[in-house]
């Protein structure tokens, strides 16, 4: 038997076949500006038409989405980049619109999931996995099973107060790693710096060239993420460390090597796990959301 996974974002939604360890049909949409009911009939024609390229029955759908999200009762809470989604029922409207039995995930869990299953941490018993781009997201595998906590909270790696008093995040605290270590935290720190608006792309090319105050910016956001790693290893344990993102992939050798040092430095005395570069990319949330519904009936 095959399933559906669909990884819903802010701007697109994509669908895909999983079938044998790997999509087999694979459908991208945007995701519809007005949300709501609009956006499950995005998701469920994506899905109908994933299914008929692939050529197979399938058995359920796997929904990788944004949160934070009410398992028990299938809802998302609020979506801050997709409108008309506010304590939304969606496993029971996509399963009204499909037709199949619907297992939500979070998408960074997803990503985690798919990432420990079938991509740099394959094989490994445990994995911890994190994403830095316009935000910092992760997730804790063990097994086969993301940890999700008792309110669906767990995992929220992004939200760890790193620096009391510090920048405020855009989940109404200060001082959140996500406020100093993504792609919108190190451009905000170059206008100071440059005295002008400056993108990531641009930012990096200058620390690639050895600019000192893009090195600076740069490397402290690098130094931040090597310190959070440390601190979640301390708790969680993990056989291996998964890290991915556009700033982990983007911003170069140099960034990494920061990350490292960081990392090594506040794990002395400590057994610290290798750090592997994700592997599965933009496909991750995809794959990881066909695996959570895999998981559940029995086929992953």
């Amino acid at each position: 038997m095959s399933v559906v996974g669909i990884d819903l974002g802010g701007t697109k939604i994509m669908a895909g076949v999983l079938s044998e360890g790997s999509i087999k049909a694979r459908v991208t949409v945007p995701t519809p500006e007005e949300g709501g009911p609009a956006v499950i009939e995005a998701m469920a024609q994506a899905a109908q038409a994933a299914i008929e390229a692939g050529g197979v029955a399938v058995q359920a759908i796997g929904l990788g989405t944004p949160g934070p999200l009410d398992f028990k009762r299938g809802r998302i809470k609020f979506t801050p980049n997709i409108a008309n989604f506010t304590d939304f029922p969606i496993v029971e409207r996509l399963e009204q619109a499909t037709g199949y039995k619907v297992y939500m995930e979070n998408d960074a869990n997803a990503a985690a999931l798919a990432e420990h299953k079938l991509g740099a941490a394959q094989g490994a018993e445990s994995t911890l996995y994190m994403t830095v781009s316009t935000g910092v997201g992760g997730g804790f595998v063990w097994g086969n099973r993301v940890l999700r906590g008792v309110n669906g909270q767990g995992g929220e790696i992004g939200h760890i107060t790193m620096q009391p008093g510090g920048p405020l995040c855009g989940c109404g605290l200060d001082g959140c790693l996500e406020a100093l270590a993504t792609g919108p935290a190190m451009e905000r720190m170059a206008l100071a710096a440059f005295q002008r608006e400056m993108n990531t792309r641009e930012l990096f090319a200058l620390f690639q060239q050895g600019d000192p105050r893009a090195s600076r910016i740069v490397l402290q956001a690098a130094s931040w993420v090597g310190i959070a790693l440390a601190s979640l290893v301390k708790c969680y344990d993990p056989e291996v460390v998964v890290l991915g993102g556009g700033v982990a992939l983007n911003a170069g050798q140099g960034y990494l090597d920061g990350v490292l040092r960081s990392y090594q430095r506040y794990m002395e005395n400590w057994i610290a796990p290798p750090i592997r570069l994700a592997q599965l990319g933009s496909e991750a949330g995809l794959l990881g959301a066909a695996l959570t519904a895999a998981l559940e009936v029995g086929e992953a």
